[in-house]
């Protein structure tokens, strides 16, 4: 799966547009994280906790937009993005976004 934030991909011809794909996490910080989290806060620096977390998150609404495409029978994403927002205290929504298509090469 070829996955841009463009809107186009060099060397490719769009066939078809499969339409917006997408896929979204919502994930929430446990007790020991966060009490974790709040040590790191006291020392400053790269909190890697949160940093993890939230990598974790982006992973999984990437893997899931695949899914999403790839079930549309898209071989590519254009113009992906990533969203966040916070559900409510300590839950949060990652989604990503974009087009799916087919393209060939030319």
């Amino acid at each position: 799966m070829i996955v841009t934030t463009s809107t186009h991909l060099e060397g490719y011809k769009i066939t078809k547009h499969l339409g917006i794909v997408r896929g979204i996490t919502v994930r929430s910080r446990g007790i020991g994280g966060n009490f974790i989290g709040g040590l790191q806060t006291l020392f400053g620096g790269k909190i890697s906790i949160y940093a993890n977390l939230c990598e974790r998150a982006r992973q999984e609404a990437y893997d899931l937009i695949i899914q999403n495409a790839e079930e549309l029978g898209g071989n590519a994403i254009i113009n992906m993005r990533y969203d966040a927002n916070e559900v409510m205290a300590g839950v949060t929504e990652v989604l990503a976004y974009g087009t799916a298509v087919i393209v060939e090469k030319v």
